[in-house]
C-alpha cells in the first residue's frame, strides 16, 4: 500500500548534490553516469566529478578502494560538482566513512544493509554498526537490504551466475534516486538495450533490477515525496554533456579540419590521459593518426616527426611523462616546429596520486628544460571549455612555429558538463605557415615580421631543403652556428617570439568586481570552484569582490600589472604549493600576494574558499 505521504506533489528545488559511493567494482561510475546523462536530457546544468581509487584493484572493502561519483543539477547556473551532499548512496561501510564528512546534517543517507557484515565493518575500521550504535542520528538514514532485493527481481531470469546478479544492485540503487527526483528511466533502458543488444539476458536483468528500485522507493514512507528539478536556463542551442578529455580531443579535430592539416597524435599511455588517446583512434574517417608509442619519449618524438612532416602533431601525458618528454620538447623548441603537448595533471611527485587532481607541474611547464627554452603555456578551465583551449593551443603553435603545452587536470578532463556544439564555420581562422614553392632566396629561419615565426619547409618539396636538428643554427641560413653572437641573438628571438604572443590573445578581465577591495586569482581548472565562491560572497554582501581566472600563462596577458593595481588586496588561489603565486612576483614586483593552497587530490570547497576570502577583508 502506498501511504498518503507518497502522494504529496513533488517539492520543487532549484539543486541537489548526490554522491555514489562503493567498491571498485560496484559500477559507481557507471551509476553516476547515468544518472548525470539523464538529468542533462532533461535539461538541467550540471557538474560532476568522478573520484577512483589509484589502485587499479584495491581490496574490497578497504578504505582506499572506495571509488566515487558527485553529481551537481541544477535549474540555476552550476558550476562546480558542489560541496556538501544532500544525498550519499553508499553501498559498503568504507563508502560510508569516507563520505559521511560531507553530507548536511539532516540529509539522507541510502546504505545496502546487506554489506554492513562484521567483516566488511571491521575493512571498514568500525568497532559498532554505525547503522545501529546511534551514530548517524543526525541524518535521515535509508537502510535498504539492496543485494537481497536485487536477488529477488531476477530469481527467474536465466543465465546468470551469482556474481552478475550481485554486480547489478547499482541499477537497484539508481532506480530509487531516479524516483526521488524526477528523472525517466528510459535514456537508462535505451543504454541497457544498445550496450548488451547481443546478451538480452543481461537487458532484462538490468531492466528489472531498475524498475525494481524505482518502485520500492515511490513505496517507501521513508522517503515522504519526490523532488523536482527544473530545467536550466541556457543560451539557445545544441547541447550534449562532454568529459574534458573528449572535448579536448574533438578541440583538435576541429583545429585540424580548419587549418587543412592531418592530425597525428603520439602517446603513451597514463592516466588520467589515456581517454584522448581512446577518443582520437576512434576517429580514422577524419584522418586522424594515432599513435601508441612504447615509452614517452617516442610518443613525443614521434609526434616531433610528424610536425616535420606537415602534420597538426599533438603528444598526451601526465606529469612524469612530461618530465620525461623535457629533452625532446626542448628539441622541437630550438626546431621551431608546431607542437601541442597535453599535460593533464595529477598528484605527484613520482607515482603520488595517479588519480586525483593537481595543479603541480606548472613551473614544470615554465621552466623544466635545459637552457633558455620558454614555450607557450596555457590552461582550460572547465571540461566544455577543454574545447576551445585545444583548438587554441593549436592555433598558437601553427601561427607562432613553436611548442604549445597545454595544462588540463585529472578534476576537469574526467568531469563532465553541457557543451553547446560548435560549427566549424564559427570557429577562429588557423593559418598555417607550410612554404607552398620554392625560391631562390629561400631561407628556413627567415621570419614574419609580425610574429617572427620562421617558414615551415616540408621535406621533399623541391628548392626548400634545409639543416635541421638540436644544434643552434645561424639565424637566416638555418646552417648550424657556433657563434657566439648569433645563439646569443637566437635566444633572444626565441623568446621575443614567446612574448610577442600577447599581441594575439585577449586582455584578461575580472567577475563580479572591476576594483575593489580583494581580488581572487586562479588558472586551469579551478575555475568553478573560485566562480562559485566569488560569486557567493558577493550575494552575502561583500560587494567589492573582483575575480580573474587566468588561461594564458605564457606569455601573460598585457594587462595583468594593471589589473592587480585595482585592487588594495590580491589572493592566488592554487591546487599546489603556490607555483603561479610565484610567476605573479617575479613578473611584477611590488605586490604583496597572499596565497590560499590546497594539496590533497581534491578541488576547493566553497566554504574554505570564502572564509579565506572573508577573513583578508574583514
Amino acid at each position: 500500500m502506498i501511504s498518503d505521504k507518497v502522494k504529496l506533489q513533488p517539492e520543487v528545488i532549484e539543486a541537489v548534490v548526490i554522491r555514489f559511493v562503493g567498491d571498485s567494482g560496484d559500477g559507481m561510475q557507471l551509476t553516476g553516469t547515468q544518472f548525470s546523462d539523464t538529468s542533462a536530457m532533461f535539461g538541467n546544468d550540471i557538474a560532476t566529478f568522478p573520484n577512483y581509487p589509484s589502485e587499479i584493484r584495491a581490496p574490497q572493502g578497504s578504505l582506499y578502494g572506495v571509488s566515487g561519483f558527485q553529481v551537481h543539477i541544477g535549474s540555476v547556473e552550476v558550476s562546480t560538482p558542489g560541496d556538501n551532499l544532500d544525498l550519499l548512496v553508499a553501498m559498503n561501510p568504507a563508502g560510508l566513512k569516507t563520505n559521511l564528512y560531507a553530507v548536511k546534517p539532516g540529509h539522507t543517507i541510502i546504505v545496502d544493509t546487506d554489506a554492513f557484515s562484521k567483516k566488511n565493518l571491521e575493512k571498514a575500521q568500525y568497532e559498532t554498526n554505525p547503522l545501529e550504535d546511534g551514530s548517524l542520528e543526525n541524518y535521515r538514514i535509508i537502510q535498504v537490504d539492496m543485494t537481497s532485493l536485487t536477488k529477488e527481481a531476477l530469481k527467474e531470469v536465466e543465465g546468470l551466475d551469482n556474481k552478475s546478479i550481485v554486480r547489478s544492485k547499482n541499477m537497484f540503487a539508481l532506480g530509487m534516486v531516479y524516483w526521488m527526483y524526477g528523472r525517466s528511466k528510459e535514456h537508462t533502458i535505451e543504454f541497457f538495450n544498445k550496450k548488451f543488444k547481443t546478451k538480452p539476458n543481461l537487458i532484462e536483468a538490468n531492466t528489472k533490477v531498475l524498475n525494481a528500485g524505482y518502485f520500492f522507493a515511490e513505496t517507501l514512507e521513508l522517503i515522504p515525496n519526490a523532488y523536482t528539478i527544473s530545467p536550466a536556463k541556457m543560451k539557445p542551442g545544441t547541447y550534449r554533456i562532454i568529459m574534458g578529455n573528449t572535448a579536448t580531443a574533438w578541440g583538435f579535430l576541429a583545429a585540424a579540419e580548419k587549418s587543412g592539416l592531418e592530425l597525428f597524435l603520439g602517446s603513451y599511455p597514463i592516466t588520467p590521459a589515456t581517454d584522448i588517446l581512446h577518443e582520437l583512434v576512434k576517429h580514422k574517417h577524419f584522418g586522424v593518426k594515432a599513435f601508441q608509442a612504447e615509452d614517452e619519449i617516442a610518443g613525443i618524438a614521434s609526434a616531433i616527426g610528424a610536425s616535420f612532416a606537415g602534420d597538426l602533431a599533438i603528444t598526451t601525458t601526465s606529469g612524469p611523462g612530461l618530465a620525461l618528454k623535457g629533452e625532446a620538447l626542448g628539441l622541437a623548441m630550438i626546431m621551431e616546429l608546431p607542437l601541442v603537448v597535453v599535460n593533464v595533471q595529477r598528484g605527484g611527485p613520482s607515482t603520488g596520486l595517479p588519480t586525483k587532481t593537481e595543479q603541480s607541474d606548472l613551473l614544470q611547464a615554465m621552466y623544466g628544460r635545459n637552457g633558455e627554452s620558454p614555450v607557450i603555456v596555457i590552461a582550460a578551465s572547465t571540461p566544455a571549455d577543454c574545447f576551445q583551449y585545444a583548438y587554441e593551443a593549436a592555433k598558437l603553435s601553427l601561427e607562432h612555429m613553436t611548442p604549445v603545452i597545454l595544462l588540463t587536470d585529472g578534476y576537469i578532463a574526467n568531469g563532465s558538463a553541457p557543451w553547446k556544439i560548435k560549427s566549424l564555420k564559427d570557429l577562429p581562422e588557423i593559418k598555417n605557415r607550410i612554404s607552398k614553392n620554392a625560391s631562390e632566396d629561400f631561407h628556413p629561419y627567415e621570419r614574419d615580421e609580425e610574429t617572427l615565426a620562421r617558414n615551415w619547409a616540408i621535406p621533399g618539396t623541391a628548392g626548400l631543403e634545409h639543416r635541421i636538428g638540436g644544434l643552434e643554427k645561424d639565424r637566416i641560413t638555418g646552417n648550424v652556428s657556433q657563434a657566439p653572437e648569433n645563439h646569443e641573438k637566437m635566444t633572444k628571438i626565441r623568446a621575443e617570439k614567446i612574448k610577442r604572443v600577447q599581441n594575439f590573445i585577449p586582455d584578461i578581465k575580472t567577475e563580479f568586481a572591476e576594483t575593489g577591495d580583494l581580488l581572487v586569482i586562479g588558472w586551469g581548472g579551478t575555475y568553478g570552484s573560485l566562480h562559485s565562491a566569488v560569486k557567493q560572497i558577493n550575494e552575502d554582501g561583500y560587494k567589492n569582490i573582483g575575480f580573474a581566472h587566468f588561461n594564458y600563462i605564457n606569455p601573460l596577458p598585457k594587462n595583468t600589472e594593471e589589473l592587480l593595481t585595482r585592487f588594495k588586496k590580491i589572493i592566488v588561489c592554487e591546487l599546489n604549493n603556490g607555483q603561479f603565486a610565484k610567476i605573479l612576483r617575479i613578473n611584477f614586483e611590488g605586490f604583496k600576494i597572499h596565497q590560499f593552497n590546497k594539496i590533497q587530490g581534491l578541488p576547493f570547497g566553497n566554504n574554505e574558499l570564502i572564509a579565506e576570502f572573508k577573513k583578508l577583508v574583514d
